[in-house]
């Protein structure tokens, strides 16, 4: 990504923030606010301006008072679901609130009758159960129009019987289903060596602390207290009972299938086991679990493993009074929003992440160090950094000191190194701050210690290519381990160009060799963690950028033509979450601001700030529908795991069309038609 800063020479700022953005533009360019700009002959300046300095305002409007930006994060039907069956399994029923998520439930049930995994998407089993499994709860009649439809689609789509390893896991807790609908998870795995075939060690950090109080539940066969006694025998065709094949080979692969028959055998001799080690076990799971407790921003600061944390101490008999259990409950009931008479929950929070893009979007804008909005969003960011707390990650890299920065609030153990490039990137727009350089310092020695060997970066974990294990039974969402991602790696090496260092550096050959790697057959690069091609591309055209790569070089024209080929007849980009299974790549619902953001910072960054296809896409933003700085945006533009969790960034639709038009408004304002520096 081109992360860096665009900004010409700017006279004084004045007092207030909408003039301030006016102000810049008129010494950028002399002639009259309302002359079209040349070479493009389309675009209006005056409204142009006029949307930044709106947008710019919006969002300076919306900083809390200590600097930093958060906006909602919000996923699919199943976290707002747990939470009423949490409640349920541990007896602390919320009438009120459960109601409101409830009617949160009912509004995105799909019109195929169950629930998609993103707004408008396909039926997902597990996603449906788990809903129609709450609404249940909450009091909702079988006979209710929404239930026999939700009901009559789970049957159809082959019944209860055939949702994910973690929804049998609930299940199970919930005497739906017998425990050997279950992988064998003992939680005496985690004793395991690391020379083992299965280590903690050698899965991402969101598995191992999901998976950690998780195996204590299976373990103890763990059981909801369920005080209504609610069950959903109905939506399977088959009695549980009688049922013997749980385990299905969704890989297909003969590696699945064996592990298959490995799970057979590990249940004759499970009880043994548990008898010698589960103890022991037991409190090694609990020890890494209060180590990493985050006070209320939970194990993980990510829902399910604070809900499973929840679950273990009520399992073991931990008085509700207890403060680790209120800390715990405490987190998992933060993550709710309300809004009127609907409530959801988040699957966790970004505030910083939200905080670095939003602040590269107004320095993209025009705001400095010397502007209060960046000055606070870089002190707040600053008090984030992880200096003195040696994460998981020190398994990989015990040698490298901690420097990065955290997803969430607090996550000390758990720093991400997308998060810390893309901070890193918003304070060197303001190097001359001594603080920031002390800060991009530590920072910048983590994540050159963090590249794997194949010269990726992975998120959270170095060397995290364990790929058998994401053919064992508990892993059918396939998305146990933290490889390198295209992505994430080409905002390393946007970070290390900002910071200096060029293309014949040996830490970014190796990261560009990476990129390379990874291109796509039709010049595309896949997005792991935002949606989906077009995200991947962006990122990897702007990374070249910045280490200053001819973008003439076939290869990379090859990504511009393929992004120019994916534009839409009203001049925007959409890409649906679909394009995550191969054979639907080329799927699109309809355009999105973020994704056509994003195209739009890709093209620029390849020099075609001058092509029809930028004209139109800026079009585009400057006529989409918004309330003030934050467009309309229904459609999800990330993901979590793809194909199983998906992930509305609500601050997606905010940061990035003010990013792209200020660029596109620097860029055809000065003299320079080529982005300059990370991102």
């Amino acid at each position: 990504m081109c992360f860096g800063p665009m900004k010409p020479d700017r006279a004084d700022s004045p007092n207030t923030f909408s003039q301030r953005v006016v102000h810049m533009d008129a010494t950028l360019d002399p002639r009259d606010t309302g002359a079209a700009i040349p070479g493009v002959d389309g675009i209006d300046r005056g409204d142009l301006d006029a949307i930044i300095s709106e947008a710019s305002g919006w969002l300076g409007k919306r900083q809390n008072k200590d600097g930093h930006w958060v906006f909602e994060l919000e996923a699919d039907a199943t976290i707002p679901a747990e939470y009423i069956l949490l409640n349920h399994f541990l007896d602390e029923i919320d009438d009120a609130r459960e109601a409101r998520i409830a009617n949160y439930l009912r509004r995105i049930q799909g019109s195929h009758g169950g629930w998609p995994l993103f707004h408008d998407g396909d039926f997902d089993m597990s996603a449906s159960v788990k809903a129609y499994y709450a609404l249940k709860m909450v009091g909702d009649p079988v006979d209710a129009p929404h239930m026999v439809r939700a009901r009559h689609a789970i049957l159809a789509h082959g019944g209860a019987e055939r949702t994910n390893v973690f929804t049998r896991f609930t299940l199970a807790m919930f005497e739906q289903v017998p425990w050997r609908a279950c992988p064998v998870t003992p939680v005496e795995a985690l004793l395991l060596p690391k020379f083992a075939p299965f280590h903690w060690t050698k899965v991402s950090y969101w598995s191992r602390t999901v998976m950690t109080p998780l195996m204590i539940l299976y373990s103890r066969r763990a059981k909801a207290i369920n005080p209504r006694g609610v069950g959903i025998r109905e939506l399977f065709r088959r009695d549980p009972e009688i049922i013997r094949d749980w385990m299905k080979n969704a890989a297909g692969h003969w590696i699945a299938e064996s592990l298959i028959h490995i799970d057979k055998i590990l249940r004759i001799i499970e009880p043994p086991v548990h008898w010698l080690f589960q103890k022991r076990a037991e409190n090694w799971a609990l020890d890494f679990i209060e180590t990493r407790l985050n006070g209320k921003d939970g194990l993980g600061a990510i829902y399910p493993a604070m809900a499973n944390v929840l679950m273990v101490y009520q399992t073991l008999g931990l008085s509700k009074d207890d403060a680790k259990y209120r800390t715990a409950r405490e987190s998992v009931d933060l993550l709710c929003v309300l809004h009127g008479e609907e409530e959801y929950v988040q699957p966790c929070v970004s505030p910083v992440w939200d905080t670095c893009l939003a602040s590269h979007a107004m320095q993209e804008a025009g705001l400095t160090v010397a502007d209060s909005e960046v000055a606070k969003s870089n002190e707040w960011l600053r008090e984030r950094q992880v200096l003195d707390v040696v994460g998981d990650w020190e398994h990989n890299r015990g040698d490298v000191r901690p420097g990065g920065w955290a997803f969430q609030y607090n996550n000390a153990y758990y720093p991400d190194v997308d998060d810390t490039a893309v901070v890193v990137m918003a304070l060197a727009r303001s190097q001359e701050d001594e603080a920031n350089r002390e800060a991009i310092a530590r920072a910048e020695e983590w994540i050159l210690g963090m590249q794997s060997s194949n010269g990726g970066w992975g998120a959270f974990d170095a060397e995290n290519e364990h790929d058998l294990l994401n053919y064992i039974p508990f892993a059918d969402h396939g998305a146990l381990l933290d490889p390198p991602t295209v992505d994430v790696s080409a905002r390393c090496i946007g970070m290390l160009a900002q910071l200096g260092r060029k293309k014949d550096d040996p830490a970014v050959t190796r990261g560009l060799n990476y990129l390379w790697s990874e291109q796509e057959e039709d010049g595309s690069w896949f997005g792991r963690w935002g949606t989906n091609y077009v995200y991947g591309t962006w990122s990897a055209l702007n990374a070249f950028n910045a280490v200053d790569w001819d973008m003439t070089d076939p290869r990379l024209q090859k990504a511009v033509d393929w992004l120019k080929a994916r534009q839409q007849p009203d001049g925007g980009w959409g890409e649906d979450c679909a394009t995550y299974w191969k054979e639907r790549k080329d799927e699109v619902k309809g355009s999105t601001p973020s994704q056509t953001s994003w195209a739009l910072l890709g093209l620029m960054a390849a020099g075609e700030v001058d092509s029809p296809e930028v004209e139109r896409g800026i079009q585009y933003l400057m006529q989409a529908p918004r309330d003030g700085g934050k467009w309309e945006e229904e459609l999800y533009n990330a993901v979590g795991f793809p194909r199983i969790f998906y992930l509305r960034y609500h601050g997606y639709s905010a940061y990035f069309p003010l990013w792209a038009l200020s660029r596109f408004r620097n860029l055809t304002s000065g003299n320079s038609k080529r982005t300059i520096h990370g991102m």
